[in-house]
């Protein structure tokens, strides 16, 4: 994948030279310099490196991890609705991946005492001790793949992150056109 870095001279030169490249090349598409390709990208080689852990050691599916990981995260049961909210994963993913932990015997479904007509999921005891289990082997690859950063371009990192959803969900910018 390849990446561009401009500098502020090369700024300055482009406003005194004419129109700089990226104007003189507007209608084209460059898919590899393409941000949304290459966060896209940067997702999958993380989720890759994680599930080879969890998808070796228990068969689990990347939908299943992260609900268990929110779950192994919660101090009590959660609805489903809010599994979707915390893992923006679509609503029907999250039904699947909570069907077969409920079949493999990670996750427990009891009645919400507040509201009958909806139910909490909790760990069980064998989904809590795999959650134990992976936590630790899953925090190595993150400590592998965070090698060399300091915390301030760690920091750095998240910030923008942080300002790219801020600039996605702000409605007084107006739809994103």
């Amino acid at each position: 994948m390849k990446r561009s870095r401009e500098t502020d001279a090369d700024k300055e030169g482009s406003l005194t030279k004419g129109p700089c490249k990226d104007q003189q090349q507007s209608s084209e598409f460059d898919l590899e310099s393409f941000f949304p390709y290459q966060v896209r990208v940067f997702y999958a080689d993380v989720t890759r490196a994680l599930a080879a852990i969890y998808q070796r050691d228990y068969g689990m599916m990347p939908a299943e991890w992260r609900i268990m990981a929110i779950l192994g995260s919660a101090t009590t049961g959660l609805q489903a609705t809010e599994i979707v909210t915390r893992s923006s994963m679509d609503k029907v993913v999250v039904s699947r991946a909570v069907k077969r932990m409920e079949e493999r015997g990670f996750l427990t479904r009891e009645t919400n005492a507040a509201d009958g007509r909806s139910f909490l999921l909790e760990l069980s005891f064998t989904g809590r001790e795999v959650f134990q289990a992976l936590a630790p082997k899953l925090k190595a690859v993150e400590r592998q793949m965070l090698a060399g950063l300091t915390d301030q371009d760690i920091a750095d990192f998240l910030r923008v992150i942080d300002r790219i959803k801020s600039n996605l969900s702000d409605p007084s910018e107006g739809p994103i056109t």
